[in-house]
């Protein structure tokens, strides 16, 4: 008897996404490229954040796919899920976001992450096998969507003088 050892079959599914988050690096890489590296306050220009992005992307893109050459991932959890896709959950999660693009400038940023925000979790709470919600959890999830995205809008318009849309003139909704 002989005491080779084959190597453990490689995972496709595992090197596939490790090659499509090299992939997403560079993608990253070409945007930041493409970004001016002038410098604003404290030394520091639009393109550093995305590449600092881009090497992280790149660094995981990397070691998931060293480990799906070499064994596999380690310490994967069983998946949770059903077996097959919940397309019903599916459309609600992409019905959010779907809402969120084409309304936000007419809305403006809070209702819309609001909306975004409600139908995502109904979606969610489907695909855990769970009640999407009555009127009770709706309106829950509608108060919660405007308590994380208002502050957020806050922040964006009047700390970091990022424009977002909004619905009144005064700019602080």
């Amino acid at each position: 008897m002989s005491d080779v050892q084959h190597p453990a079959p490689v995972n496709a599914g595992q090197v596939a996404i490790g090659l499509g988050a090299l992939g997403v690096a560079v993608v990253l890489a070409v945007g930041a490229w493409q970004l001016p590296a002038s410098t604003g306050y404290s030394g520091v220009g639009p393109n550093v954040l995305p590449w600092v992005m881009c090497v992280a992307m790149a660094v995981c893109g990397a070691l998931l796919l060293w480990q799906a050459l070499h064994g596999g991932w380690r310490d994967v959890e069983a998946p949770s899920g059903a077996e097959r896709g919940d397309w019903r959950a599916l459309a609600w999660v992409a019905s959010g976001v779907i809402a969120n693009a084409a309304l936000i400038t007419t809305i403006g940023f809070v209702l819309s992450c609001t909306l975004c925000y409600a139908l995502a979790v109904r979606g969610l709470r489907l695909s855990e096998g769970r009640a999407g919600g009555g009127a009770r959890t709706t309106f829950v999830d509608v108060v919660t969507g405007v308590l994380i995205s208002a502050p957020v809008f806050w922040v964006f318009t009047k700390v970091l003088a990022v424009n977002l849309p909004g619905i009144s003139a005064s700019g602080w909704i």
